[in-house]
């Protein structure tokens, strides 16, 4: 790629040392398998509670979530340089996209950075799978949810959370940008969440790389010919997304980001 020198992830242990599957599932993975609950904790922390439970309820939550946050932060606090890669876990093995993401994970290994994914399937296991394959970090920030009980095998750090809004604070504090493909509503969730982050300021400016012309080509029509022209957003907002369809223009955008003094191995804050 023009312009994009590889280099060896910042971690030489994750580099060098052959992993066995065993090895992948060592971390601080947590998992409660049949323990789960048919309804989430996000749900049930929202639904309130009748009369005085939440005295007896309610209060306990905010421990458990300040363990959550702890959690999660002693575990990346030595992540190093990374990128968040979201996508469908719907997506086959079959499908371009699977194999698009495998790429990107690899590239971004040797471009120095760790690969951060919501640890499932479909794109989320290809760039793991990518990262892992290529000696990179490949990390995993599960969420527990009645349908999804595990990790995918191609993660090497990942922790399984119970709330969402902690597991994004993590996909956000610790990715110097995003490569987004195609996906569904939780990947436009993770999307617009990182927008508005940048866009009030409430986070550092970072590259956000939407992967796909075909698949987000309508979304941004759509943003330019009605949001733009009814003057809900600015030139400027939508100056933050880059689209493309190369995985190597992908890894080249976050990486000239970090070398102008971006987020990334050469500019983090």
């Amino acid at each position: 790629m023009a312009g994009l020198s590889p280099r060896a992830p910042r971690y030489a242990g994750h580099v060098k040392k052959k992993r066995s599957k065993d090895y992948r599932q060592q971390g601080p993975v947590i998992r409660r398998g049949d323990q789960v609950q048919a309804t989430t904790t996000d749900q049930r922390l929202l639904q309130g509670g009748s009369g005085s439970d939440w005295v007896h309820t309610d209060p306990w939550r905010v421990l458990r979530i300040q363990a959550e946050f702890v959690e999660g932060f002693g575990a990346l606090a030595e992540l190093g340089p990374a990128v968040s890669v979201f996508g469908s876990a719907r997506t086959s093995k079959s499908d371009p996209m699977y194999e698009a993401a495998v790429e990107l994970g690899r590239r971004l290994a040797e471009a120095g950075y760790a690969t951060i994914t919501g640890g499932g399937p479909g794109i989320m296991e290809a760039a793991n799978k990518g990262a892992a394959e290529a000696g990179g970090v490949s990390v995993g920030l599960g969420i527990e949810l009645p349908f999804e009980d595990s990790l995918n095998k191609w993660v090497s750090l990942g922790i399984n959370f119970r709330y969402f809004f902690v597991r994004k604070v993590m996909f956000l504090k610790y990715a110097q940008g995003f490569v987004v493909m195609p996906g569904g509503f939780g990947t436009l969730d993770e999307l617009f969440e990182s927008l508005t982050l940048v866009q009030t300021r409430k986070m550092t400016r970072f590259p956000i790389v939407l992967f796909g012309s075909a698949y987000w080509s309508g979304l941004v029509d759509w943003l330019k010919g009605r949001m733009l022209a009814d003057g809900y957003n600015s030139e400027a907002d939508l100056g933050l997304i880059h689209v493309v369809d190369d995985v190597d223009r992908a890894v080249e955008i976050i990486v000239d980001d970090a070398r102008h003094g971006g987020r990334g191995p050469s500019g983090a804050e």
